[in-house]
């Protein structure tokens, strides 16, 4: 009997390991032959730790489950959810990046290359650099990491550039509330994330890569650095990739924690050793970046699907999405819902689709009040904006951004002011300080919506003045965003602003 039991971070919150533990104990006790295979998470964290028990008649779900129930699901007495992949949350996704995700073992690259994986990079390897960079570009494939930007265009930026050596960088630096597709992919499938990076280095001419990774993912950490070492064994990374002759090498590096080095220059500055503040661009990265050589710098979720776009083909992943952004994008859904977790699904499903029909609303049973999308950057989109369909122009012509795509709900109860505040505090406690209108103007944020809270009309207008300095001026995108959440809560809740000044008169 084969028993698969999710070792992701979130299921290992909820007690997967203590009920790993128990099965293993009572099969032993038992004289049963079980084998316990530590998988990844299927992303449906309201049933965490959910169990997969092998039948005749595929993988069974049981969820969720505690150690108390073990002896009761091997007695075959448990009432199941039915067939993993036949669950509502499960049937309803697009899942092509996160494919592998929860099915296999880890650290497993047979069980890897049995569902799919490597398919792609002997494909590429087959492919001139021209033709790797043409492929990647016709599938419409855009940044991950927020800013959308075409992968095709840095790719070919840094394909272009002469230089002795070249550079790919996975910024792996997941530090936006409510996001992690990051985290679970590295911990559930990290093979896809180095073959999309061995990819990357064959298309654009770079031997060495390196995946920046933040302290506070130990699990990750652990996985990705004992699958590097397994990639290496196996030669699908070294001198010599699949026997190609061509060489792409890569190392897990470990950041210390600061929310500005998800920027891409700070991470290069980080990565260097330096300390991690914004560099000022020009120059690009894709020119001058890690040691001043060409680099591409690509989010996680970005590199971990260029497996599939040469697997399966451009057009196929193209076929996928809405206007301009094509292909999946991965919701990562929390905060006050019902069912929160990893959803992939085509660009174009609407953001009420998303918080009330998958999520299910909010989890205390109270009016959804805002959805803030892309992180703690993102605009608070109120309910008047559920219309709004998940793309990037359409989110932009909406005043939001979809960013990492983590969506965090809240109910009629949050206090938007308090919101907006927290937003102006998390800039100024996070800023590397390099920039003026970042360092001094989220402090001064903070400070003009306490005038707000006491009842300093005025200020509001202040505040406006403030968001749009920060906004044109701001190096990075951590205090030229900051205003996204600020004016959002401002504008689309003005009651909660005027109900502190009613309040303090």
């Amino acid at each position: 009997m084969k028993i698969w039991v999710p070792m992701d971070s979130a299921a290992k919150a909820l007690g997967a390991d203590q009920v790993a533990d128990a099965l293993a104990r009572e099969a032993k006790a038992r004289g049963l032959d079980v084998q316990i295979v530590r998988n990844g998470t299927r992303g449906m964290i309201w049933l965490e730790p959910l169990v997969e028990v092998e039948t005749p008649e595929g993988r069974m779900a049981y969820g969720p489950l505690s150690p108390a129930d073990v002896p009761a699901l091997l007695d075959g007495q448990l009432n199941g959810l039915g067939p993993v992949e036949e669950l509502d949350w499960m049937r309803r996704q697009t899942r092509l990046t996160f494919a592998r995700c929860g099915v296999i073992d880890p650290l497993d690259l047979d069980d890897y290359a049995a569902h799919g994986g490597l398919a792609g990079l002997r494909r590429a390897i087959g492919m001139s650099q021209a033709d790797i960079v043409a492929e990647v570009t016709a599938s419409g494939l855009r940044g991950r990491g927020g800013a959308g930007f075409p992968t095709g265009i840095k790719w070919k930026t840094v394909s272009d550039a002469v230089a002795d050596q070249k550079y790919i960088v996975c910024n792996a630096d997941e530090g936006d509330s409510g996001t992690f597709a990051d985290r679970m992919i590295m911990e559930g499938d990290p093979f896809t994330l180095i073959e999309g990076m061995a990819i990357a280095g064959l298309g654009v001419g770079a031997t060495r890569g390196y995946v920046y990774l933040r302290s506070e993912y130990p699990d990750a950490i652990r996985v990705m650095q004992a699958a590097v070492v397994i990639a290496r064994q196996r030669g699908v990374l070294g001198h010599d990739v699949l026997g190609s002759g061509r060489a792409f090498d890569m190392e897990i590096r470990t950041g210390a924690g600061a929310y500005v080095c998800g920027e891409e220059t700070s991470l290069l500055n980080s990565l260097e050793g330096k300390r991690g503040t914004v560099r000022a661009k020009p120059p690009l990265p894709a020119l001058e970046g890690f040691l001043g050589k060409p680099t591409v710098v690509n989010n996680v979720i970005s590199l971990a699907t260029v497996p599939v776009i040469f697997e399966k083909g451009a057009q196929h992943y193209a076929d996928f999405g809405l206007g301009r952004s094509r292909g999946t994008v991965t919701l990562q859904i929390a905060g006050n819902v019902r069912h929160g977790g990893l959803f992939e699904t085509a660009f174009g499903m609407t953001l009420g689709e998303v918080v009330n029909d998958i999520g299910g609303g909010t989890l205390s049973g109270r009016p959804v009040k805002a959805v803030q999308v892309g992180g703690p950057l993102g605009a608070y989109m109120p309910v008047s904006k559920f219309d709004t369909p998940m793309g990037y122009e359409e989110f932009d012509q909406k005043g939001g951004l979809i960013g990492h795509a983590g969506l965090v709900v809240f109910d009629d109860t949050a206090d938007m002011l308090q919101m907006a505040r927290f937003a102006m505090e998390f800039c100024a406690v996070e800023s590397c300080g390099k920039c003026t209108p970042c360092r001094i103007g989220a402090v001064r944020g903070v400070e003009t919506i306490d005038r707000i809270a006491a009842g300093d009309a005025a200020a509001a207008d202040l505040l406006t003045d403030l968001c749009e300095t920060m906004k044109d001026g701001s190096l990075c995108a951590l205090g030229g965003f900051t205003p996204y959440p600020v004016m959002s809560a401002l504008t689309q809740f003005p009651d909660d602003f005027a109900t502190h000044k009613e309040a303090a008169e």
